[in-house]
């Protein structure tokens, strides 16, 4: 579970200063958990397409963390001329398969399971999350207080969690992910930021280097003793390498 406005909590109002924002929340996320989730990242990014064209919104700057890099990813291959540049943080859909054969197997069966099962599961697992925030990030210092309990209180929504299921869902084989872009990478040609810290447990950030290198504009910030929220966890980080990043490119 996620929302605009934890994730990207710290960031908003800054990059609000001399730029118009754009911060969604997706279908079954945050403010918009009301909703029937998207499910596939294709799908989530033909939402977000949907969403700058009501918005009379030519251009963007697309910026996406983990799942939402994946979306961002898909966005840039469905709608390359909407956009002009790409800021992703420890994105998903890189990667070939979850650690190995094996584990992808397990990933894919779990994930199989009637909602019946899975659904009370999501709820009993929400209960840990703060858990799992700690294994999620390298040094929970970075983190401010107001941001974690945020996150906290998200996971007790009722609905929390099942747009991310269906995610999981749509991404997941049984060999290899569905949702890997990997070979597809080359044809973007957006100039592209990857920040991704080197201590992420959750994505790989070899994903990231391989992704950048087959990219004709990309660059790869790695950030030592970070993990998987990178932007929150190094934020001045971030922000310097980000303005570094839209300066240079004229974004």
């Amino acid at each position: 579970m996620d929302r605009a406005s934890i994730s990207w909590a710290r960031l908003i109002q800054p990059l609000s200063a001399d730029r118009m924002v754009i911060a969604p929340d997706l279908p079954g996320f945050g403010s918009s958990l009301s909703l029937v989730p998207a499910g596939s990242a294709t799908a989530m990014a033909e939402v977000v397409i949907d969403v700058i064209d009501q918005m009379g919104v030519d251009r963007v700057v697309v910026a996406g963390v983990s799942m939402g890099g994946d979306v961002a990813l898909n966005l840039a291959l469905l709608a390359p001329n909407r956009v002009a540049g790409l800021v992703l943080v420890a994105p998903g859909g890189l990667a070939t398969v979850v650690r190995n054969r094996a584990t992808q197997m397990m990933a894919w069966a779990s994930a199989q399971l009637p909602d019946a099962l899975l659904l009370p599961l999501i709820g009993y697992a929400n209960r840990f999350v703060r858990r799992f925030i700690y294994r999620m990030v390298k040094d929970t210092s970075t983190l401010p207080p107001a941001i974690v309990e945020r996150f906290i209180d998200e996971a007790r929504q009722a609905k929390a969690g099942i747009a991310y299921l269906r995610y999981n869902q749509a991404s997941l084989g049984p060999f290899r992910m569905r949702n890997d872009l990997s070979d597809r990478v080359c044809a973007i040609e957006s100039p592209t930021l990857f920040f991704h810290g080197a201590d992420d447990a959750l994505v790989d950030p070899v994903d990231s280097r391989r992704a950048a290198t087959r990219m004709k504009r990309a660059s790869l910030v790695t950030v030592p003793r970070c993990g998987h929220w990178a932007q929150l966890e190094a934020h001045d980080r971030f922000i310097a390498e980000l303005d570094r990043f839209l300066t240079e490119n004229g974004l």
